[in-house]
């Protein structure tokens, strides 16, 4: 049994260790073993917390030998992306700026972990500030796809993806704002669930966007992500986006058939406007005859575009970004990376205006969603296809088109990405389940059961104890600000000194390569509106 603990999921372990066949204490041992043969290729922990988990273990250990079992998180051991802060343990958001910070209370979502049990076996690497990435410039190497070592492992939640992949771990904290734990699940081929707004507590959190930040757990399968669920969910008072609600048994609740359930298949997404590989393809079509043949009702539905949502999404989330950051890149933006500034630096041409278009365009795209959901029970779509080399990378990318994660964080309902197939490389490739707000046990519900059918949990990344991963040219990432017209550069560079920046020729040319990218955003945002269309704001149903 040993060599196979860290192919364990939660729930296999959860059952062994409430047995007692399996000792906490063991588990943590032969993961920190195996992470110290097995990262150095991976590069996902950027701060081991091997001897608390040792503590924590024993300490679980001798509850569950008392008879004091608190439930399957207990004596499981987790990481979390390094923006969850952890009091006394370094917490650096993946940043030059937060490199040597130590917070001083544990994020709730961390204590709520701690009270189920669990075991902080460290802190993972994420995208900087759970933004820019990959990066070569910032003070920790690049996480690498433990299918492909010199492949994307996805982000933000970059180090959560890899390490549940690889067998590090068995279960993750990451965050998502616009697809950071379902791009990594899907790269990484593992489950990675974003519950809906306001269920889980992003208190001591670093923030992306106090609108679209979402807290979650990245598992190896959808029954550990619902088991990770029940530790996290709840109301946070702190949490201006939490509200009092009922918290079923996520786990109980998994298991039945899919007959009946409507099914709305986002097609035109994948054939039309954001096309896919074959490969892609033909495992979503696959997935669709899956679930015809689990009885589920299946037909076609058509949103907007996903350059809308994708529109509204940025301006929003980079304007909060940028207020959150703005002192840093006052007094030190040389220290962020160049993927990280040269999506946030444009957010200084955002005005009032534009902010107002984009959350009351936010309120029309949730207004929208009442009548699909009166007709379907849940939405398909695609994730992320196979990955791609690191080098391919550029960070102007950001701006130059949409992505299928958006629409979720927009429309503010829970959304799981799992593994739908495997590429002619080998590669995994995911889809999402998208439900409406306060669903999230459909959704569970429904990709576990897909996974069952789907049957492809069994394969595993193939990874050997002291490797040295491939090493990695950083490409040429120099700015190409060559479309950026004087009037464009004129404004832009006028609004940063506005915002009290006093950026470098480098620095300028970062924001002038973007900058069209982003006028762009906020000309599609300028629409005829009625004087009482309200924005959105927070998402907070059934406030009380």
């Amino acid at each position: 049994m040993t060599s196979a603990l860290h192919f364990l999921t939660i729930a296999e372990a959860s059952q062994q260790i409430k047995a007692r066949t399996l000792s906490p204490l063991e588990y943590v041992d032969h993961l920190a073993q195996r992470i110290e043969a097995i990262d150095p290729q991976i590069n996902s922990f950027i701060t081991p917390t091997f001897e608390l988990a040792r503590t924590q273990a024993k300490k679980a250990e001798a509850e569950i030998t008392a008879g004091n079992y608190r439930g399957p998180m207990h004596g499981i051991p987790f990481g979390a992306k390094d923006i969850y802060e952890t009091a006394g343990i370094l917490t650096t958001g993946g940043s030059r700026i937060a490199q040597h910070h130590i917070p001083t209370h544990d994020a709730t979502t961390i204590t709520n972990m701690r009270n189920a049990g669990a075991v902080l076996l460290g802190k993972l690497n994420t995208h900087e500030f759970a933004h820019g990435g990959p990066s070569f410039d910032v003070p920790w190497p690049i996480v690498r796809n433990p299918w492909n070592l010199e492949y994307f492992s996805g982000g933000s939640s970059s180090g959560s993806g890899a390490s549940v992949a690889a067998g590090l771990i068995p279960g993750a904290l990451g965050t998502d704002t616009g697809g950071s734990i379902r791009g990594p699940a899907s790269l990484c081929g593992i489950a990675g669930f974003m519950p809906s707004s306001g269920l889980v507590s992003r208190t001591g959190v670093m923030p992306n966007s106090f609108t679209l930040d979402h807290c979650g757990p990245m598992a190896w399968t959808v029954k550990d992500c619902a088991i990770m669920l029940q530790a996290l969910a709840g109301y946070d008072p702190a949490d201006g986006n939490s509200f009092v609600q009922d918290i079923p048994d996520y786990s109980k609740g998994l298991d039945g058939n899919l007959k009946g359930l409507r099914v709305g298949v986002l097609r035109y997404v994948w054939e039309d406007d954001l096309p896919i590989s074959a490969d892609h393809q033909q495992a979503l079509n696959n997935t669709v005859k899956v679930l015809k043949d689990l009885g589920a009702t299946v037909s076609d539905c058509r949103l907007r575009p996903m350059q809308e949502y994708m529109d509204v999404k940025v301006v929003l989330a980079e304007t909060e970004i940028f207020t959150t950051q703005q002192q840093g890149l006052i007094e030190r933006p040389g220290d962020y990376g160049q993927d990280f500034l040269t999506r946030i630096l444009p957010a200084v041409m955002f005005q009032s205006t534009d902010f107002v278009a984009a959350t009351r365009e936010h309120r029309r795209m949730l207004h929208e969603m009442t009548p699909i959901y009166e007709k379907f029970d849940i939405l398909l779509m695609p994730s992320f296809g196979a990955a791609k080399p690191i080098t391919a990378h550029r960070p102007i990318s950001f701006w130059k088109g949409a992505n299928a994660q958006v629409l979720a964080n927009i429309t503010a309902g829970p959304a799981l990405a799992m593994t739908c197939g495997f590429n002619a490389s080998g590669l995994p490739m995911g889809l999402q389940l998208v439900g409406p707000p306060l669903q999230d046990a459909r959704v569970l519900k429904v990709g576990h059961i897909l996974e069952g059918a789907l049957a492809l949990r069994g394969e595993r990344p193939k990874l050997t104890a002291g490797r040295t991963a491939p090493a990695l040219t950083a490409p040429d990432i120099t700015p190409d600000a060559s479309h950026c017209d004087a009037k464009t550069r004129d404004f832009a560079h006028r609004m940063a000194l506005n915002a009290g920046l006093r950026l470098n020729d480098d620095l300028l040319e970062v924001l002038f390569e973007a900058a069209p990218y982003a006028l762009e955003m906020t000309r599609r945002l300028q629409r005829n509106r009625n004087w009482f269309d309200e924005p959105a704001n927070n998402f907070r149903p059934g406030a009380r």
